[in-house]
């Protein structure tokens, strides 16, 4: 998908810069957990992709190796402006949050025994969760145009949280399962 498909229709970078920037500018408000900010930043507040067009690169970008976020910046610079486009968003989502990575290790590795910064950080696992369930529920919406349906989009996800969470099948068993499913149907709904 290329981002710019429609010129002039909706909002976008000016040049690789200004992806490079807005790029950074979500990773270091999202520490921890990029994909809410990333929503409300590309979405909602610069309108450079539709909720359609993030889902549709979230969904490509989670069945990519690596990190969902980095794959969702490198198909966002590439929609743009190409493979610069790509290097500009990718460099600016990891360039400065490396660095600060790198002084916080040096920085845990002095105070991992102190009580309050294991407290402090089983808080910010709490956090994080609640925002990606948050961002799951304001795409939900998304669905409604989805080839598959509300329902079973919902009966998917469903039977993934049960293959994974209950039954502990590996991620890569039940992509491969559920993914391959979901494709099909898709494509034999599609081709209708």
């Amino acid at each position: 998908m290329r981002c710019n498909e429609a010129p002039g229709s909706t909002p976008r970078p000016a040049n690789p810069l200004e992806l490079f920037w807005a790029c950074n500018n979500l990773a270091l408000q999202g520490f921890g957990g990029v994909l809410a900010v990333a929503q409300r930043e590309l979405v909602e507040r610069k309108r450079w992709l539709t909720r359609e067009q993030f889902v549709e690169m979230l969904s490509i970008s989670q069945i990519l190796p690596g990190p969902n976020i980095v794959n969702l910046a490198l198909a966002l610079g590439h929609g743009y402006f190409g493979l610069r486009g790509a290097f500009a968003a990718c460099a600016g989502l990891l360039a400065l949050p490396l660095l600060i990575v790198l002084i916080l290790a040096a920085l845990y590795s002095e105070f991992a025994h102190e009580p309050m910064l294991a407290g402090a950080l089983r808080g910010m696992g709490a956090v994080a969760a609640g925002l990606v369930l948050a961002t799951a529920a304001k795409l939900a919406s998304t669905l409604k145009v989805n080839p598959l349906g509300l329902p079973l989009c919902l009966g998917l996800a469903g039977l993934a949280l049960v293959a994974i969470a209950w039954l502990r099948w590996p991620l890569v068993a039940v992509l491969g399962l559920l993914g391959s499913a979901a494709v099909a149907l898709a494509w034999s709904r599609l081709a209708r």
